[in-house]
């Protein structure tokens, strides 16, 4: 099956003289390379035909899907979690910021050891890892609040293994647009597996009759996801080298141009790979760009239900909850509404980039621009209106949460093309470590810190409950904005950078195919 770069798109002008000019047998990698066809493709690559590629992007999404679920369980039933414990808001919070933390931390380590190991093994141990953790968690009593916390963060831990690494498989086996359209699919799966964990958990707490068993059912759904990866998913590397005459990626990169940061990736060490990664201006910016959206998601993700479940309370829709199970509708609604937006938002945010890069090479970073600008007043109205209308609050979050999701794929691409492919697994470890230490890791406490300062000074009331949360939730619109303000700035040098990317590995083919002709043996006269 032919697959062909559509003309006029991004990059394709800068890639046809270097398509013209590749050596026979010589081979492309990652985010950089030249477009071709997936047959083609397929040759480069030895044993990965273009169905099993599908495969595995089908597999991997699954295992996306389950990821952010466990993300969002708690959310899900924050209420009947805060009436358990008998904890308070800024405590609550705390459940997030823990599970962040521990999640960004470790980002950096399995991005070392993604760049340099077998993917595969450290997928599959960091999938045992979170779903063991996440059945323990279900059987903890009421008395022992603290080993709670300790499991959300080391289901942190787990799900950094899967986050940093699964991106840079996709990024061996597709290119170009072809790789845009497939991050595009495996980015759906954010906002679907998070919909999806909110609307498991209501689900599974209403039916069961108790919030424990909500942690109980994407266990078995990760025996599942760690059969399918041993099974199904390949190690693009290793199997492209097997395909090379057994070349490794190291012998092709040994004398690389000694340009400030041409040197071969390979051999450098990680803070050679970090120092290079912070002279790369598009991907600094975008970095913050991304930081600002996990800033907002973050507060928004945690504590959007909450806020629901009070304005109905608010309004006389639904009695106070004085004891679980809590059966509010609000995470089940808020579910569908993050699975729609996020659907259509991914696929939206795609298809404009795709057709903006054939007239503007900075496309995708004003894309995200515009995503954050547009969402921030939509937001604003979702929060304001909630003391008057549940109904336009549900309407303005879809909207918010709509132009967010624009975003999510772009932002992916954005990174794979302006870092070189063997430092790809570090820089995506890296801009997960800074969106959550400056993001998602501290949105929520931040937001329950504020709203029981403010709760203080007003009435113990429910209104003064609901006024308290709402006042705290505009902070993320003045957040929102900035961040579309970072990827205005990352537009501004995006080119230059994707340039020196892709000069990179131009030398770094040529240098490949050079030293394999001179290593060649000659035939005797």
């Amino acid at each position: 099956m032919q697959n062909s770069v559509p003309e006029g798109s991004s990059g394709m002008s800068e890639f046809t003289d270097l398509q013209s000019q590749q050596h026979p047998g010589s081979q492309n990698y990652g985010a950089t390379a030249p477009a071709t066809s997936t047959a083609q493709f397929s040759q480069t690559t030895g044993k990965i035909s273009a169905k099993r590629s599908y495969l595995a992007v089908g597999v991997l999404c699954y295992i996306n899907l389950l990821n952010y679920m466990d993300w969002f369980i708690v959310p899900g039933v924050l209420v009947d979690v805060t009436k358990y414990f008998n904890i308070s808001d800024s405590v609550a919070g705390l459940l997030q910021t823990v599970f962040i933390l521990c999640f960004l931390v470790s980002a950096p380590f399995f991005g070392y050891l993604g760049d340099r190991y077998n993917r595969k093994v450290i997928l599959s141990a960091g999938i045992v890892l979170w779903s063991s953790v996440t059945l323990g968690s279900s059987f903890i009593t009421e008395s022992h609040s603290w080993i709670f916390f300790v499991s959300r963060g080391l289901v942190g831990f787990g799900t950094a293994s899967y986050s940093t690494i699964a991106p840079t498989i996709i990024a061996d086996l597709f290119e170009k647009d072809q790789r845009t359209s497939v991050l595009s699919v495996f980015y759906i799966f954010i906002p679907v597996g998070s919909g999806l964990g909110y609307v498991l958990s209501s689900s599974a707490t209403q039916t069961a009759g108790h919030w424990h068993w909500a942690f109980r059912i994407t266990p078995c759904m990760g025996v599942i996801a760690v059969a399918l990866l041993i099974l199904l998913v390949p190690n693009p590397t290793q199997d492209a080298t097997e395909g090379h005459g057994h070349q490794s990626f190291t012998s092709t990169t040994q004398g690389a141009d000694e340009k400030p940061g041409a040197q071969s990736t390979a051999s450098t060490t990680w803070c050679d790979d970090v120092k290079s990664l912070s002279k790369n201006r598009s991907f600094i910016w975008s970095s913050l760009g991304v930081t600002a959206m996990a800033f907002v998601t973050g507060a928004l993700g945690l504590w959007v239900p909450l806020f629901l479940d009070r304005a109905q309370v608010v309004h006389d829709l639904v009695p106070p909850c004085l004891q679980e199970p809590c059966r509010s509708p609000n995470s089940l609604i808020f579910g569908g509404i993050t699975i729609a937006t996020g659907i259509f938002g991914v696929i939206t945010g795609a298809a404009v980039a795709r057709r903006y890069k054939k007239i503007n090479t900075k496309a995708d970073p004003l894309i995200c621009a515009v995503g954050m600008f547009s969402s921030a007043p939509f937001l604003y109205l979702s929060i304001m209106l909630a003391a008057q209308s549940i109904i336009a609050t549900y309407i303005f979050i879809a909207l918010g949460e709509f132009f967010l999701a624009l975003n999510w794929a772009i932002v992916a691409d954005i990174l794979l093309y302006v870092v070189v492919p063997k430092r790809q697994s570090t820089a995506v470890s890296l801009q997960i470590f800074v969106s959550h230490l400056l993001g998602d890791a501290g949105s929520p406490y931040l937001t329950g810190v504020i709203s029981d300062a403010l709760h203080t000074r007003q009435n113990d009331s429910h209104l003064g409950a609901f006024r308290s949360l709402q006042y705290s939730f505009i902070l993320c619109v003045f957040i929102d904005v900035l961040g579309g303000g970072f990827f205005l700035l990352t537009a501004l040098h995006v080119e230059e950078d994707r340039e020196e990317a892709q000069q990179l590995c131009r030398g770094i083919e040529n240098k490949g195919y050079i030293s394999t002709e001179d290593d060649e043996p000659q035939d005797e006269a």
